[in-house]
């Protein structure tokens, strides 16, 4: 045995090259002249890896020009690769013609590129650095024995999920399609809804491993261009070997990292981000996951939903409204609670007061550890039916939460109120239309659950107090993240509490946008009116 371990090690040892060995993909690295040294350096490099194609062929007059072909098994289309690329090279460049624009010594590459190559997009490199971009991203590589010189062509192909229906922001009225992990797609997505030639798309690449396509979009002229060059800086600033989703740009890029509250706002829908960029805001995509990062986002930002403009605005204020308000009951219900049942039970009307006590009569536990177990079991509850199953994860919970609350009132353990109370707070947390606020929201509850066992309705002001002045001191890419209320801005609460009818709402947000305010005609022109009778 002890022989054989010490084989293993050896054999692996041999296997695994050491760090001084190792070949770094970053450095750039010219291409050498020679076909065979760079196929050589480029099996080194990948570690031979099974789903890397190598393919020599010879091309021009009597098969006289060595050529390599080397594309990713996965990636790439292989349709395409054999009708437009190989194709291309051992047939058509056997033409009269290419040969005698060959013999005035014009470089092949110029030659295959400019005259030859019946594909969209194809451009040259020298350094190794682009070849692996290229060829790991799904694109093929060309090199030309005796050139230092290569082509990379693009002919990306690989299954993806295609645009479904979102599944986090869900509305009744509205668009169907939601973002997919393919980054041109999502691009594509919000160039349907905003078909404006200011409409940039500027695009980055991140993870010096993962090298993962990042683009950003605004409307030139209406997203300021200081927080457009603030989010570049931003970008730019990054240096991590991988990103796998737009939530490590988002930790990365935020104000407040130790803030509860969400300062960059997310979304799966075209239409949301076709919005945002019409108020000035930057939006920032991602490859390879279906969600979106918008920038600046504001607190009311994550109260306000995308069927808000799609409804009548009486409706939407109304629903609005009932967001607020669901807010505070998930915020501070159990605290409230707590407070009164302990510490002020002189607020409660007799008839009342004598039921909760009666109920209370056979419970150990005072108010706050009876709150604080619901709470915490309802929470794995939640966490539990997200895991499982979707057929019967939703079903679990909700039955769940029943059985073990009738059976904690009836054993005696926690009393009918609280269960009422618990179960309000969290009908109430599913109210808000992001799941990053609610997030928050949960979070928060625990500490005033807290304060408010500690201090009574005293400790839950002061711990209002110290929210409010929390909220009003962040930034969300140097705008104030309680605006338009902190600072008040009375031409912006057209759509903060309540949203006026769509002919009112004739500027954009102040704050967020000091140029092109105006996105369309006076409201008094604008507002309908019935048509007069002709006599």
């Amino acid at each position: 045995m002890r022989f054989f371990k010490k084989k293993k090690t050896n054999e692996s040892n041999k296997a695994v090259p050491s760090q001084s060995q190792m070949v770094d993909p970053n450095k750039k690295d010219g291409l050498k002249v020679s076909l065979q040294e760079n196929i050589q350096i480029l099996k080194d490099t990948l570690g031979k890896s099974t789903d890397i194609v190598f393919r020599e062929i010879r091309i021009g007059k009597e098969g006289s020009i060595k050529a390599g072909i080397i594309y990713t098994d996965g990636l790439t289309n292989t349709t395409s690769l054999q009708e437009f690329i190989l194709e291309t090279l051992m047939l058509d460049t056997k033409d009269i013609e290419l040969q005698v624009k060959l013999s005035t010594g014009q470089s092949i590459i110029s030659i295959l590129k400019d005259f030859s190559m019946t594909v969209g997009e194809i451009k040259d490199f020298t350094t190794f650095e682009v070849l692996y971009n290229g060829l790991l991203s799904g694109d093929t590589i060309i090199l030309i024995d005796g050139y230092s010189q290569g082509l990379v062509i693009s002919n990306k192909h690989w299954i993806e999920r295609g645009v479904t229906e979102p599944v986090a922001q869900t509305v009744v009225r509205g668009p169907r399609e939601g973002f997919s992990e393919n980054l041109r797609v999502n691009t594509a997505l919000v160039r349907r809804k905003l078909k404006d030639p200011n409409l940039w798309v500027e695009s980055k690449v991140i993870g010096t491993r993962t090298k993962t396509d990042i683009a950003l979009m605004y409307i030139n002229g209406v997203a300021d261009e200081k927080i457009v060059k603030e989010v570049h800086l931003r970008l730019d600033n990054i240096e991590i070997d991988g990103i796998l989703e737009s939530g490590y740009i988002e930790e990365l890029i935020e104000d407040s990292p130790h803030s509860p509250f969400p300062t960059i706002f997310n979304t799966e829908r075209p239409d949301v981000v076709a919005a945002a960029l019409l108020e000035g805001r930057i939006a920032i995509l991602v490859d390879e996951t279906p969600f979106v990062l918008i920038v600046p986002a504001l607190f009311i930002q994550f109260f306000q939903s995308s069927e808000d403009y799609y409804q009548r605005a009486d409706i939407s204020s109304f629903i609005r409204l009932l967001r607020f308000g669901s807010f505070g009951i998930s915020l501070l219900a159990p605290a409230f609670f707590i407070a009164i049942t302990t510490f002020h039970q002189t607020m409660l009307p007799p008839a009342l007061l004598i039921s909760l006590t009666a109920q209370r009569e056979g419970v150990p536990f005072p108010a706050f550890f009876e709150a604080l177990l619901m709470e915490l079991t309802f929470e794995i509850l939640r966490e539990a039916g997200v895991r499982m199953p979707r057929s019967i994860g939703s079903a679990m919970s909700i039955v769940g939460a029943f059985v073990i609350g009738t059976a904690a009132v009836e054993a005696g353990v926690i009393s009918a109120a609280m269960v009422i109370i618990v179960s309000i707070t969290a009908i109430a947390s599913f109210v808000s239309p992001t799941y990053d606020i609610a997030i928050a929201v949960r979070l928060l509850r625990f500490g005033f659950m807290g304060i408010a066992a500690s201090f009574g309705l005293f400790g839950i002001m002061v711990g209002l107090i110290a929210l409010v002045l929390h909220l009003c001191s962040i930034r969300s890419f140097g705008i104030p993240y309680m605006s338009p209320l902190g600072p008040f801005n009375i031409s912006d609460q057209k759509d903060t509490f309540i949203r006026l009818p769509r002919w009112a709402m004739i500027t954009r947000p102040r704050l967020i946008n000091q140029q092109n305010i105006v996105r369309q005609q006076d409201s008094a022109s604008a507002k309908p009116k019935p048509p007069k009778n002709e006599e």
